[in-house]
């Protein structure tokens, strides 16, 4: 079978699913009793994140992980700030996003594509990312880890940027 037949066998069997979940929704007044809708909304973007996952790996595009990763992980922040208010978190928390398709460069190059290359550069973003998080959440006042010391870690960074493709020739 192609790979474009196969795609959209999948896609078919997706939208049906879907479609059969909310139609039970609608007919089965109970059913969706389970599912807080005012605190599960972002379980709605996770899922898309999972979804584009999932059909990267049937069509066989390990790359469709990094769009997952970002849309997964965008829905676990709006998750975290529905459930407890802090709206204000995301002054810092989209330092995340690079973290994000660091650990979808990651997924794919562990599932074939590009392997060293991937998991390499796909490790980098995942390190930037916690740095700018630790930076901006202690300079914006979200996260008191670091107190007064967090220009540390810009040092850190800049050493790390400086020094890295030196380590990377030897």
């Amino acid at each position: 079978m192609s790979r474009q037949r196969r795609s959209t066998l999948i896609g078919g069997f997706l939208l049906i699913l879907l479609g059969a979940w909310f139609l039970a929704v609608q007919l089965v007044p109970g059913l969706d009793a389970w599912l807080d809708i005012d605190f599960s909304w972002p379980w709605f973007v996770i899922g898309a994140g999972i979804l584009i996952f999932f059909f990267g790996l049937l069509v066989g595009a390990p790359g469709m992980a990094v769009p997952a990763c970002i849309v997964a992980g965008i829905g676990c922040l709006l998750y975290y700030q529905n459930a407890t208010g802090n709206w204000e978190s995301w002054a810092y928390a989209w330092t995340l996003i690079p973290g994000f398709i660091g650990i979808g460069a990651i997924i794919a190059g562990l599932l074939g594509e590009n392997r060293r290359k991937s998991l390499r550069d796909g490790l980098n973003m995942v390190v930037i990312s916690a740095i700018l998080f630790l930076i901006f959440g202690s300079f914006l006042g979200g996260l008191n880890l670091l107190g007064d010391y967090w220009p540390v870690l810009l040092i850190l960074l800049g050493l790390w940027l400086l020094l890295r493709p030196r380590l990377r020739r030897a």
